[in-house]
């Protein structure tokens, strides 16, 4: 089989899977070092990684709706890929593929198809379950012959991001930083409950940042947790942006955060991430390289809420009920607090 010319990937959102797509762009700038790669991503995930060499970046604006959909379809008009790798089966990536012309469209195993993906792809990815998002989306190599044996990120980040990160988080201090809130509500903590592992933080010595964007959920999440504390951490919510963000992640021992995307740009740079897990699997959506420092009450959610245990469930499915979270204690992530500081040297 020969090498193509051209592949498009179609990953636009959000942020934490589109992290996932970059060891994906290593596998094949690697393997494939002559075949131009466009990436189709969404406006705010560009911001994060649309400086990757070798890779040519076409924005998708989602708020713009159809006129989105047309700017995409009018940058890339008369072009044709060789193949194209529909990572996205929402029904808006779709309709978005439907205007790039590709002789090979691949797509997602039958299980894992929905909202029309069917119709828009005529190659599929190995039928497969029990896999990791991250691991999914590096599959997607496979029908091209190759195989991602290798993970890697070095997304970059600007001289200037890091020594921002450095100004706020100066020194190598034993540094919490807390990211307290998902875009998805119900997997969201308790305010009270971040603030006491804060305050156990702090009253060990660690240095302790809130972080987030600057959103109105994010803003009143961080005031919440603020108002709860005994003693202050930094309040760095709303503050950086999300290449300031990854900068400040390098700098950091551990991040505590329910399942979002800074749990998986953390990941990327090898931060070690205490993530909360109830609403959703961490062996599919938590951190990709290592689980060992997370909550994981998702058996528990799904026998209380469901109940049947989850490995009766779909794989990737969601308990996103109200109360969910209020399964995972503060002595939960305490407990795991204290064995990251041990295996880290900083107990």
């Amino acid at each position: 089989m020969s090498a193509p010319a051209s592949i498009c990937l179609l990953r636009t959102s959000a942020i934490g899977d589109v992290t996932h797509v970059v060891p994906l762009v290593r596998t094949l700038q690697h393997a494939l070092p002559a075949t131009a790669l466009t990436w189709i991503v969404g406006k705010l995930e560009r911001r994060l990684v649309g400086d990757l060499p070798g890779v040519r970046f076409v924005t998708f604006d989602k708020s713009a709706g159809r006129a989105g959909m047309r700017a995409v379809h009018a940058e890339l008009k008369g072009e044709r890929f060789d193949a194209l790798l529909q990572m996205q089966v929402a029904l808006r990536s779709n309709l978005l593929s439907l205007g790039i012309r590709a002789e090979r469209r691949i797509g997602y195993d039958r299980a894992r198809s929905k909202d029309l993906h069917s119709l828009v792809v005529n190659e599929r990815i190995p039928a497969r379950s029990g896999e990791h998002v991250l691991d999914a989306i590096g599959s997607f190599c496979e029908p091209l012959g190759l195989k991602q044996t290798e993970v890697r990120w070095d997304i970059p980040i600007a001289e200037a991001d890091r020594a921002w990160a450095a100004e706020q988080l100066p020194g190598d201090r034993p540094t919490l930083l807390v990211s307290p809130t998902s875009s998805h509500a119900l997997r969201n903590w308790r305010a009270e409950r971040y603030a006491a592992v804060i305050d156990h933080a702090m009253d060990k010595g660690w240095r302790v940042a809130l972080v987030g964007g600057p959103s109105t959920l994010e803003r009143t999440m961080a005031d919440a947790v603020l108002a709860a504390c005994r003693h202050a951490p930094l309040d760095l919510t709303g503050k950086d942006t999300l290449k300031r963000a990854l900068a400040m992640f390098a700098r950091t021992h551990l991040l505590l955060t329910p399942d979002s995307g800074p749990m998986h740009m953390a990941n990327a740079v090898g931060t070690k991430v205490l993530g909360l897990h109830a609403a959703s699997n961490p062996d599919r959506s938590g951190p990709y390289s290592d689980r060992r420092w997370c909550v994981n009450r998702y058996d528990d959610a799904a026998r209380q809420f469901l109940g049947k245990p989850a490995s009766a469930l779909a794989w990737g499915a969601k308990i996103e009920k109200p109360g969910v979270m209020d399964l995972i204690t503060v002595d939960d992530v305490v407990e795991r607090f204290e064995a990251a500081a041990s295996h880290l040297g900083l107990a």
